[in-house]
């Protein structure tokens, strides 16, 4: 009988706008202080983007040739690509193709967005896994990347929203598992669509009969919307959830965690999550205070900043874990 194979992560890389937006910027464009955005978020300043330099597809294109460079890989060894983004540079088509033009990949791989905001990296992982573990592929480019800020409601009006979200990109190179009994253990993926418009951008819909004309005139929904205390309620919940799952599934408890890599949605969630389940400072990794939350990107971020700074390291057990939009959660168990 035929068994499946592992896949494990063989490179990791980020890229983030050079420009930095403090509090203190924000303050001149919102009625806003800078306590009042670090207690509610702990974020100090986040990456913008620069009009005319980055884009959501070449900011991913950055943060894959890192990873493909840790890889020992070059563009042309990528069979497919999975791209996890909320802000395409399109309405259509999607990003993963344009990427593909940015490395220079000639050849016809599949190449696909993944549309599942905070939790897209993880879904992307996910689905990068399941085809490696078929023999489907054997080297899988899976990138997040966000530009948000061209999007906010920079307004008192929009504050509560605004000061939350940053731009940037990750990305990581996926291959078969050479080691026995490492790799990806095991990806786990939820969601609860009633609640769906608790946290969304409405517009533009296709559901109008005159769409252009529609938004025009209601150009306000255009601005994401958050219920942020029912966002909270439910991430706190969903988080420990998911990373118990990812750990029962695998014979693990929370004090076998080495690192856990949470989607930097809110510092005030991850120090929840971090007390729930029991795990020392040096056990989690939060960036959330120097690039805001970059929703899709922020996992592997996050990620590849953990591994340059030396706290991942080989036969390291890591999870990986997300909730946002939609909503939807997930979580990715991997044995270093």
């Amino acid at each position: 009988m035929s068994t499946l194979r592992h896949s494990e992560i063989a490179g990791v890389g980020h890229y983030v706008p050079e420009r930095v937006v403090t509090n203190a910027e924000l303050t001149e464009l919102m009625e806003t202080t800078d306590e009042w955005i670090q207690e509610r978020t702990g974020i100090r300043e986040r990456r913008w983007f620069e009009e005319g330099k980055d884009t959501t597809a070449n900011m991913g294109a950055n943060a894959a040739r890192k990873a493909l460079e840790m890889a020992g890989l070059t563009p042309d060894d990528v069979q497919m690509i999975v791209f996890a983004t909320l802000s395409p540079d399109y309405f259509f088509p999607g990003s993963g193709v344009l990427l593909q033009r940015e490395l220079g990949i000639v050849a016809p791989i599949p190449a696909f967005d993944v549309r599942n905001q905070c939790s897209g990296f993880v879904y992307a992982l996910s689905m990068a896994d399941q085809f490696i573990k078929t023999g489907m592929y054997d080297t899988v480019l899976v990138v997040g990347s966000e530009i948000h800020s061209s999007g906010l409601d920079i307004t008192t009006r929009g504050r509560g929203v605004s000061v939350i979200f940053g731009d940037g990109a990750g990305a990581v190179v996926m291959r078969p598992s050479t080691r026995e009994g490492h790799g990806i253990l095991s990806t786990h993926l939820h969601s609860q669509g009633e609640h769906a418009e608790e946290l969304i951008v409405k517009e533009p819909g296709s559901n109008r009969n005159k769409r252009v004309e529609y938004v025009m005139a209601n150009e306000l929904d255009m601005y994401p919307y958050m219920n942020g205390q029912n966002v909270f309620k439910h991430a706190v919940v969903r988080f420990p959830q998911v990373i118990r799952e990812a750990l029962d599934a695998n014979g693990y408890e929370s004090k076998d965690i080495d690192m856990l890599i949470p989607h930097q949605a809110n510092l005030r969630i991850t120090q929840y999550v971090q007390q729930k389940m029991g795990l020392t400072d040096d056990k989690i990794f939060s960036n959330i205070q120097r690039y805001g939350n970059t929703t899709a990107a922020s996992v592997p971020i996050a990620l590849s900043e953990a591994v340059q700074e030396g706290r991942i390291k080989r036969g390291d057990l890591v999870c990986l874990a997300a909730f946002g939009s939609g909503f939807t959660w997930a979580s990715a168990l991997i044995k270093w």
